[in-house]
């Protein structure tokens, strides 16, 4: 059950409500204040209970406040941003915003969220996000663009999930919609195409969403008058990649199809939404407020000045100008059950009964009033619970297995789990996937004795988990030295941080090889250095690209190294490691990182396991160098720059230490050498490049030549 109370305006504030209205009405630092932004060169602060202005602050005369104020609840201070690029920062007892802080940005803003719990985030028009503190820092850095030519940002919200910003926010481009999606813990940015699912394609008017654990839920008021859902996963499981999610409808004509202004939608809770338009085309614009879960209209109030399609709430209050006066509209929601629903709320809900909600539209009438079902729709719903029945088997199969997960042997779970597997999968299936791995792990924890890593194996090859969904997954593996498992995550993680990379990388380099000789390692990454042919022309090609391990191009170097010539060559054509450590550093090269968190934790690892991976690399290279690509033989080996990569990263975090180590000593010298003949070889290209120049010019100059001629080329 849902009630609209009794309308009161905001202490008589006459606003132009133009075509735009107003630019945004956001919390204050106290309960019961709200920062009201005009659409030209003001800030109003409001106490609501009061009905009064607390303050104002305006821009000068020329210039345009272009996105809300918002309260930054870590300082208590507020924040605007006037003509795209200006940004200002001030406090209550601050009069003119002329005199207050201020930061030009290097590009055009298009919104500044702020919510508890965290700073304020910026979004630009081009589709970069910036916490607001690194933006002070530097104010003038180079910001990103990330959407297309075209595409422009039409609406945006924040959420806090799992005590980590979320920002969303919606683009169109030639009538297509995308949806972007970025957790700040995570710093990976998802792209979702929405789909229509109609084959008309309908012009969107209003957004609005709600976020759970699992799912973002969308919704859209469209062109046709009605409201539809988009489920996005929380935490993607191909993120990087652009995927499509297709929109369902959600609840029919909830305003006329006609009304190309003035409607707007926002979600209140779970089960309750607020919309505000014209229900019909003769009926004059309203707010009201539908049950989502039964379909059915709670409560309508009339609008007769009109609105500007723009709507607001916050705790129990809705915003809105109606006419050319800001108004709030206090609300309630009860819990919802259909006997309160349908306005008959004698007695609870049984806790057991399932609803279905999606298959049911009980369509608006006379003045958003209710339709009574005629027999078509008896038919609907009756189609409705044979559709039910039929998913129920997979409904009770989810949970039977969540259930057996709780009680029974390791055995009987992998069996029942790879029954599971086979079924065709739902729309919810990578959602029942994280609950299975939250089962396993938990169980983990509470039984020292289980630990299922078949079954765990099963779960990281659907590719629906990521580290973000399951941080105990690589916990437990590390705990247990599950060599095989955290291969797996990292070839199929991309969000694992810094930390638990370099903790596999330490067990990787330490585990003896009689160890991992026992264990089953997919080393399809590895290449076969098996090939003698090869290996005795790997000299020769790696002189061509200008650099021979036995030539002493360097004055400086070490003599002991043209001692003993035939060692070095060993060291460079044959592998330091066997194969199946090679496959488990191979997966470390492939993982993503920052340079910035990486290095610290590259510098607790032991120089002799630094000396034996910079030995890995080294060989990597020559590899490289054998083929004109520069690139390794197999099946997703690692990159040149890859290689290239961690040997300046261990170089840096290490080179201090590993410098007095005499076995390493042989290695570093081959490492200068091989920057050394890399230079001569870039320096004797650039004295080349000239007389390449003056060859283009005389293959330009010869269109100008008569048809027979002779000439002479001096190359010095």
């Amino acid at each position: 059950m849902a009630t609209l109370e009794e309308e009161f305006t905001l202490a008589g504030l006459s606003l132009g409500a133009g075509p735009d209205g107003l630019l945004g009405v956001e919390p204050g630092a106290k309960t019961d204040q709200f920062l009201v932004t005009e659409g030209g060169r003001t800030v109003i602060l409001y106490k609501v209970s009061d009905q009064k202005p607390l303050g104002s602050w305006s821009v000068k005369q020329g210039q345009i406040i272009t996105c809300p104020a918002v309260c930054n609840f870590q300082t208590g201070e507020y924040v605007v941003v006037h003509d795209d690029k200006v940004l200002r920062i001030w406090n209550n007892e601050d009069v003119n915003l002329d005199k207050v802080f201020k930061a030009t940005l290097s590009a055009e803003v298009h919104r500044i969220h702020s919510i508890q719990g965290t700073e304020p985030l910026v979004l630009f028009k081009a589709g970069a996000i910036r916490g607001l503190e690194a933006l002070l820092a530097e104010p003038q850095q180079k910001i990103e663009t990330v959407l297309t030519d075209g595409e422009v940002i039409k609406w945006t919200k924040v959420f806090m999930v799992f005590k980590h910003p979320m920002l969303i926010f919606v683009t169109e481009k030639d009538g297509n919609y995308f949806a972007y999606v970025q957790i700040f813990n995570s710093r990976i940015l998802s792209k979702y195409t929405l789909l229509s699912g109609q084959k008309e394609k309908s012009v969107i008017q209003s957004f609005t969403a709600s976020v759970n654990r699992k799912f973002i839920s969308l919704k859209s008021l469209s062109s046709d008058g009605c409201i539809y859902e988009t489920l996005i996963p929380t935490y993607p499981s191909d993120p990087g990649r652009n995927q499509m999610v297709v929109r369902s409808l959600l609840l029919k004509a909830v305003v006329s199809g006609n009304a190309r202004n003035g409607v707007a939608v926002s979600v209140l809770d779970q089960n309750h939404i607020a919309v505000l338009g014209t229900p019909l085309p003769t009926s004059k614009e309203c707010l009201s407020i539908w049950n989502i879960k039964f379909q059915t209209l709670q409560a309508s109030k009339e609008l007769p000045q009109g609105t500007t399609g723009q709507l607001w709430y916050y705790g129990e209050n809705l915003f809105m100008l109606h006419g050319k006066f800001l108004t709030v509209i206090p609300y309630k929601c009860e819990v919802s059950s259909l006997a309160g629903a349908l306005g008959k709320l004698k007695h609870t809900q049984d806790a057991g009964t399932h609803t279905v909600s999606h298959f049911v539209s009980w369509e608006a009438s006379q003045g958003c009033g209710l339709r009574s079902q005629n027999s078509e729709q008896s038919r609907r719903i009756l189609r409705t619970r044979k559709v039910e029945v039929s998913v129920q088997p997979e409904v009770l199969a989810s949970e039977q297995l969540l259930s057996t997960i709780k009680n029974d042997s390791e055995k009987h779970i992998e069996v029942e789990l790879r029954k599971f597997l086979s079924i065709k999968r739902t729309p919810d299936f990578h959602t029942i996937i994280e609950d299975i791995a939250t089962g396993l792990l938990g169980r983990c924890k509470t039984e020292a004795s289980f630990y299922p890593r078949n079954s765990l194996m099963q779960v990281i090859q659907t590719h629906v988990l990521s580290y973000s969904l399951c941080p105990g997954l690589m916990e437990v593996a590390l705990e247990k030295i599950d060599i095989q498992i955290l291969q797996l995550c990292l070839q199929q993680f991309p969000d694992i941080p810094e930390s638990v990379t370099c903790a596999c990388l330490k067990i990787f380099l330490s585990i003896d090889d009689n160890s991992l000789q026992e264990i089953d390692i997919n080393t399809e990454s590895v290449f076969d250095d098996s090939d003698t042919v090869q290996d005795e022309k790997m000299e020769e090609q790696i002189i061509q690209n200008g650099f021979n391990p036995e030539e002493d191009n360097c004055n400086n170097c070490d003599k002991e190294l043209n001692e003993k010539p035939q060692d070095t060559t060993e060291e460079t054509t044959s592998c330091p490691i066997i194969p199946k450590r090679a496959a488990l550093l191979n997966a470390v090269l492939h993982s993503a990182y920052s340079e910035t968190f990486l290095l610290p934790h590259l510098k607790d690892i032991p120089a002799q396991h630094v000396t034996l991976f910079l030995q890995y690399l080294y060989f990597l290279y020559l590899k490289c160098s054998i083929n004109a690509t520069m690139t390794l033989p197999g099946i997703h080996p690692p990159t040149l720059n890859q290689i290239m990569d961690w040997i300046c990263l261990l170089l840096d975090a290490n080179f201090t230490v590993v410098v007095m180590i005499p076995e390493a000593k042989r290695l570093l010298i081959s490492l200068y050498k091989f920057v050394k003949s890399q230079v001569c070889v870039y320096s004797e290209l650039n004295k080349i490049e000239v007389s390449f120049r003056e060859l283009q010019k005389l293959n330009q100059e010869k269109n100008r030549r008569e048809l027979y001629s002779i000439e002479v080329l001096e190359l010095f």
